[in-house]
């Protein structure tokens, strides 16, 4: 199995932002991770997104990713093609391009761990149409 851990949105957010409820939760279940972390430009756009409204959090969430927390992996047009198809299947959940994207590499790279705040999505969403994500922290 893949020692790979997916960082979802919601998870950089909490690991990044002490006032979210589960801060502590996620930097705990960070800090004790000793594998690879992987993640997509779209979990990194929406993040600083969303982090923007602290001062400095956009900045800090580049940082992260630039001091090495989390290794980006681009997209490509045969992962954006993959993403389409899956936001087309899980079209009533709905999908939204930063969830496919995650999806898409669990797939390229055979992992099905993610950091995630989202256990709804996740719990519903399958790796290459079988396989069930790990969600973390358990």
């Amino acid at each position: 199995m893949a020692s790979e851990l997916l960082l979802d949105t919601g998870a950089l957010v909490s690991l990044l932002d002490r006032s979210q409820r589960r801060h502590r939760e996620f930097t705990d279940f960070f800090e004790a991770w000793t594998g690879q972390v992987v993640t997509t430009e779209a979990v990194l756009t929406e993040s600083t997104h969303l982090l923007g409204r602290i001062s400095g959090g956009a900045i800090a969430c580049l940082d992260f990713v630039l001091s090495g927390g989390a290794l980006l992996v681009p997209a490509t047009t045969n992962s954006l093609r993959r993403a389409r198809e899956l936001m087309q299947r899980y079209a009533d959940c709905p999908m939204d391009y930063a969830d496919a994207s995650l999806v898409v590499l669990a797939e390229d790279i055979g992992t099905n761990r993610v950091l995630t705040t989202d256990q709804r999505d996740f719990s519903i969403y399958r790796i290459a149409g079988r396989r069930r994500f790990r969600i973390c922290p358990p």
